[in-house]
């Protein structure tokens, strides 16, 4: 049986639960509606251009804020793993913001940057970066120092030995840190829409059914969807990282 397959079957049980459990009365329906009548109305929502905008909004808001993050915490992890003073003096101020729930800032970036999509990006960005710099640094400081010493006996610049011993040997790892961020960051994207009330977006459409009516089987299924995006942003990353890392065993072993 293959992963997926699994995977498939321990979906399908789940689901296969929780339709029993609704149905044989130990939970109102009205407030846990059973997934047939939840995926009746995925499949309704995702023939409406309106609900289709806020999946867009939402999707789009996690790829910036995930490219974004790469692109501060990569070279930013390349020199604070490399130079061990910049690492040192850096130390107390990273590990003093690095725990700071992103939700905790939403006050605060909604005052300096408002409202719009900034302030989910910025969250977003915020969260995602940690896992990526923490594992850019972790990578460099596991550099086997023979190699290091190989390099440097045949005069190897310190640009080609970043480029050709360091970044080879630390991309699996980096990697294996943006398929952490990269849940992280859909989860401020959409918690962020939620909390502070964004014109479009997953979370905006999860309270805006949520309110008055209370159409619970109109937020499950949106939040059917979040999850969905979670999960195929995370295949789509394992198998890529598979394809690009076949010689390494760290994205395996790290996150599973």
């Amino acid at each position: 049986m293959t992963r997926l397959l699994r995977n498939l079957t321990g979906l399908l049980v789940f689901f296969l639960l929780w339709e029993g459990f609704v149905r044989a009365g130990f939970v109102n329906a009205l407030f846990l509606p059973p997934p047939t009548i939840v995926f009746a109305r995925l499949f309704e929502l995702l023939g409406d251009p309106v609900f289709i905008g806020h999946i867009i909004a939402s999707a789009l808001a996690w790829l910036i804020a995930m490219l974004i993050a790469v692109v501060v915490a990569v070279p930013a992890g390349l020199l604070l793993g490399s130079v061990a003073w910049l690492r040192d003096s850096t130390k107390v101020i990273v590990e003093l913001l690095r725990p700071i729930p992103s939700v905790a800032l939403i006050p605060l970036v909604l005052l300096v940057i408002g409202g719009g999509p900034e302030a989910k990006i910025t969250l977003a960005v915020y969260a995602a970066v940690w896992p990526i710099l923490f594992n850019t640094i972790y990578a460099m400081s596991e550099i086997d120092p023979v190699l290091t010493e190989t390099a440097r006996s045949y005069g190897t610049s310190k640009t080609r030995m970043l480029s050709s011993v360091a970044l080879p040997h630390a991309a699996p790892f980096i990697f294996t840190g943006i398929r952490m961020s990269s849940a992280i960051a859909l989860i401020l994207v959409v918690s962020t829409e939620f909390v502070a009330g964004a014109s479009k977006g997953i979370g905006q459409f999860l309270v805006s059914v949520s309110e008055g009516a209370g159409r619970m089987d109109l937020v499950l299924a949106g939040t059917v969807i979040a999850g969905l995006l979670g999960y195929l942003s995370n295949e789509g990353l394992e198998r890529l990282g598979r394809r690009l890392f076949r010689w390494s065993t760290v994205d395996r072993e790290a996150v599973k």
